[in-house]
């Protein structure tokens, strides 16, 4: 939720345009804001609101199902989840909202699966989010690591891809392979490759260029840091320039 997204308008159609269990968080809050979107109630579904609500609903299923949310947790989803202090109150309504539903987080994460099935960098940057969130005390706890790994495979992803995403925000075994997803073996040439492409792909200027909320970018900022760190001890270790 930005402040290029919401506005605060009156009336609950988007919540029908969208659709869904997301759909019905957004037609919940839109009595107080509404996204502010040209056509957005008689056209295509709004992608960055399904994305970004659908962020803030899993940070709000993730707080429950951890039974406790630290206040660097709730510092932690600000800096993800970043508004003004006019849509701060409609954010907190919506994170509410979505922590006291009957639907369980199963659904939120299926909605997002299917509307982003052709982007599954986009899944990948809702669990960035949520890692961000969940480590923000210092460690991933057993329920937040099992809720992770459950929306992960709600999303598509195999245990690999699970732990590939993990390397980037905990220690697994300390291996910068694994948050670029490469094998040890790897020759030169090819690690220079795999990086390139990995620079174009998790760009932030990639997702401002497809229009994708602020949320986006800033989890895209994120993980192409820890990318280059990664691959900046690998060529160290390999003596590399």
């Amino acid at each position: 939720m930005s402040t290029g997204i919401w506005g605060k308008l009156g009336g609950a159609g988007l919540g029908l345009a969208v659709g869904g269990p997301i759909g019905g968080l957004v037609g919940g809050v839109a009595g107080h804001f509404l996204v502010d979107r040209e056509g957005a109630l008689f056209g295509a579904t709004p992608r960055d609101v399904v994305f970004t609500t659908g962020l803030v609903a899993l940070a709000a299923k993730m707080a429950k199902s951890d039974g406790v949310v630290t206040p660097s947790e709730v510092e932690a989803f600000a800096q993800v989840v970043q508004v003004g202090e006019r849509e701060r109150a409609g954010v907190q309504r919506l994170f509410d909202l979505a922590k006291g539903t009957s639907n369980g987080f199963e659904a939120y994460a299926r909605q997002l699966a299917n509307t982003f099935h052709d982007e599954p960098s986009l899944l990948e940057d809702v669990l960035d989010g949520l890692f961000h969130i969940a480590k923000a005390d210092g460690a991933i706890h057993e329920a937040e690591e099992r809720y992770l790994r459950a929306v992960a495979e709600t999303f598509g992803f195999d245990e690999p891809a699970f732990r590939r995403i993990a390397a980037r925000h905990v220690s697994l075994s300390d291996d910068p392979y694994a948050v670029l997803g490469l094998d040890h073996d790897i020759d030169d040439t090819a690690l220079k490759a795999a990086h390139r492409a990995l620079v174009i792909e998790n760009h932030p200027d990639r997702a401002m260029a497809r229009g994708l909320p602020p949320e986006a970018v800033t989890i895209a900022t994120r993980r192409l840091a820890a990318i280059n760190a990664a691959y900046d001890r690998i060529t160290a270790e390999r003596s590399l320039r």
